[in-house]
């Protein structure tokens, strides 16, 4: 069975499992309480979740709304607690936007720009901080671990490299200097001088067509096929692509996918050219990210959608109206534009109390997702197998055809 972890606003965490082959009628969904946070209220609502595997088994990193931070060994039954810290630059209003893990390290960052990097190993894991900018509202760790996106909102578009980060800082005297000058300076700036050179840095929108600029408010982002592509969600509803090896302004951009409102979450799928996005409202798309043609919809969705979880078996998705779903999902067609057979669903789901914050897949593919994965994606193939133990032979009559007839077995 396919395992995801859940998060909720009252600091649950729950194991859900599924079964994508199973044909039992009944529910194929199974919640198991890891954590239980009852009683101690929204003040340890989960924010952020990440999982990784280590060299001591399947790790599991927890950021929650009171400003700690956990990570926690995955056992079948719970979770047993490794180290835990808390951000105390994390202000009121502020959460965290980013949670992720690269070789036993944690990457943290909040959407006042406290970025947080500890060694995951021991209770006295090392720590070094960063300051980005303010107002942010999505940070993401590249595939590869030596490089970091965020976007917000009057903050564009940028990736920067994970060394030059976390480099030593200024002296004390001029560090003192600069933070004066941090309120007066918009955006990347101040991070600009403090933090060296970035990666990558964006600084294009288009005007509006009286020639004036355009409010900046990226709502999220995501990494593509490479670190140098990425996609950004804006609360206008346009869907951006970027790629740094090409040019600074966007090489793509899909206007209004979102109708009438911002773009929620985009996340990267397992197929090929497959982007999920939702909307702030109740909307959750499959498109192509050749293109930004929605391919499909999911329909019965009544609050707007949380978090995401694409796994090769399907999609897990949780939303404001308390429920977990399980979605299948099928590839874009092989070539741009073309009309879509094949249409997603809404296969099952479970009303999990309270409001489910997050959603993340352990990363372990076990026989039942491989096997449901190969079927969805060879069922084109199918009929092959109809043909297999079948003996091709010539026509009696001219000889100039052939025909297929079953091998039947000689009687024992």
């Amino acid at each position: 069975m396919t395992q995801f972890l859940t998060g909720d606003e009252l600091g649950n965490i729950k194991a859900l499992k599924y079964s994508f082959l199973s044909s039992n009628k009944d529910s194929k969904v199974t919640t198991t309480t890891l954590y239980d946070g009852n009683g101690k209220g929204k003040e340890r609502a989960v924010q952020k979740m990440t999982v990784w595997t280590s060299e001591d088994g399947p790790l599991v990193a927890v950021a929650r709304a009171d400003g700690s931070t956990s990570v926690s060994r995955l056992q079948t039954e719970g979770l047993e607690l490794i180290h835990e810290w808390t951000e105390p630059r994390l202000k009121v209003g502020n959460r965290y936007i980013g949670l992720a893990a690269s070789s036993n390290r944690v990457f943290s960052c909040t959407s006042n720009g406290a970025l947080r990097l500890t060694q995951s190993r021991g209770p006295d894991a090392e720590t070094q901080t960063a300051a980005l900018p303010m107002r942010l509202c999505d940070w993401r760790l590249a595939p590869e671990g030596n490089y970091f996106s965020y976007a917000g909102d009057e903050v564009e578009l940028s990736i920067w490299d994970l060394e030059s980060a976390f480099a030593p800082k200024q002296t004390a005297q001029a560090s003192s200097q600069h933070e004066g000058d941090r309120k007066r300076k918009r955006g990347n700036d101040y991070f600009l001088e403090n933090c060296g050179e970035p990666k990558m840095y964006v600084t294009f929108v288009a005007n509006d067509n009286l020639s004036l600029r355009q409010p900046v408010h990226n709502t999220c982002l995501t990494y593509l096929s490479t670190p140098q592509q990425l996609l950004a969600g804006t609360q206008r509803g346009d869907v951006r692509r970027y790629d740094s090896r090409a040019t600074r302004k966007p090489v793509a951009e899909w206007k209004q996918i979102a109708k009438g409102n911002g773009i929620g979450h985009v996340e990267k799928g397992c197929y090929e050219h497959e982007i999920f996005i939702s909307d702030q409202t109740s909307n959750l798309f499959a498109i192509d990210a050749r293109n930004g043609r929605i391919i499909y919809g999911y329909k019965g969705i009544a609050g707007a959608v949380t978090s995401m979880a694409p796994t090769p078996a399907g999609l897990v998705s949780t939303a404001l109206d308390r429920y977990a779903r399980v979605h299948s999902t099928y590839p874009p067609p092989s070539e741009p534009g073309q009309p879509q057979d094949d249409k997603g669903v809404v296969l099952e789901k479970v009303y999990m109390k309270s409001i489910p914050t997050c959603v993340v897949w352990d990363e372990v593919t076990d026989r039942d997702a491989d096997h449901d994965d190969g079927t969805r994606r060879d069922r084109d193939d199918g009929d092959e197998d109809v043909w297999e133990g079948m003996q091709v032979t010539e026509d009696s009559g001219d000889g100039s055809e052939t025909r297929a007839r079953r091998r039947r077995k000689d009687p024992k």
